[in-house]
């Protein structure tokens, strides 16, 4: 683009990251101003430099990080107004692929291609085409959300990364509508590493195949029984339980294989949800 946002849009990112944390629970492991350890870690290696805590990280290391594992990556400066910034930080908070797959979902249905996290032709044909940034800013952040949901770490982070989430809404929808943002806010959790790694496992359905298995035994027992009331239907009073026997196994046959496949389902459409919110597939 004509005028780079990168030195405003790194500003609000630093102040939604904060300082140094380290908490045990946070993905991201040790942290400094949004820069892990093991991103440090390489970072220095990659200089011929030895490691060292990501908590003496220095001003042109921290922006040179930003600008080339970050702002570049998501190709900051060939997006629109607004849509820069939030592509920025989800990349920061999650990875750029994944922030880019935001995007991609959010082009739907003008982009085509895959849902693979790589800025390519497609994917800027496709912002092109687009006439209302404000939406598509909106689209983004609701796929994040989505993402963010279905994180085995939401329960922990969940209330930061929806504040974070909603002041990136807020700045990127100014910045696209040509008015000044507001200053980003650090909410304690919102600076925690949401990755992909931590999503909750989809249900299985074992517990569905179980029940229909055993449902169709039942049935299968209950038909043999039937056979056999027949054959001793002279004595009544054995032909007379058997029948209770052959109503309550057909009974019972009859809701595990109803409830197995309702839970079949449920656990199906579960992970399709799930499939939609990590970019598997469309949403």
């Amino acid at each position: 683009m004509a005028v780079s946002r990168e030195k405003e849009s790194l500003a609000r990112v630093l102040s939604h990251e904060g300082g140094y944390s380290n908490n045990p629970k946070d993905p991201g492991g040790a942290t400094m101003k949004g820069v892990t350890q093991r991103v440090y870690d390489a970072y220095r290696k990659s200089k011929g430099l030895s490691t060292r805590s990501v908590k003496g990280i220095q001003t042109a290391e921290l922006n040179e990080i930003y600008d080339r594992q970050y702002w570049d990556a998501v190709m900051g400066d060939q997006l629109p107004a607004g849509v820069d910034y939030v592509v920025f930080d989800g990349g920061v908070n999650s990875g750029p692929g994944r922030s880019i797959m935001w995007l991609q979902q959010a082009l739907r249905p003008s982009y085509k291609g895959p849902i693979d996290g790589v800025m390519g032709v497609g994917t800027l044909a496709a912002l092109q085409a687009n006439t209302n940034n404000d939406a598509l800013i909106d689209r983004i952040c609701d796929t994040r959300m989505n993402f963010l949901r279905h994180l085995g770490t939401f329960p922990t982070f969940g209330k930061g990364w929806t504040a974070r989430v909603s002041e990136v809404r807020a700045i990127g929808k100014a910045w696209a509508s040509g008015e000044n943002p507001m200053a980003a806010n650090f909410v304690d959790g919102g600076h925690a590493k949401a990755m992909v790694e931590d999503a909750a496992a989809a249900p299985s359905t074992a517990p569905a195949d179980a029940a229909i298995g055993a449902g169709g035994g039942g049935l299968g027992v209950s038909g043999t029984l039937q056979g056999l009331q027949e054959q001793l239907s002279p004595l009544s009073y054995a032909s007379e339980w058997i029948t209770k026997i052959i109503v309550i196994l057909a009974l019972v046959s009859a809701l595990l294989l109803c409830g197995g496949a309702a839970y079949r389902w449920y656990a199906n459409r579960k992970a399709q949800r799930l499939a939609a919110a990590l970019g598997a597939v469309p949403a």
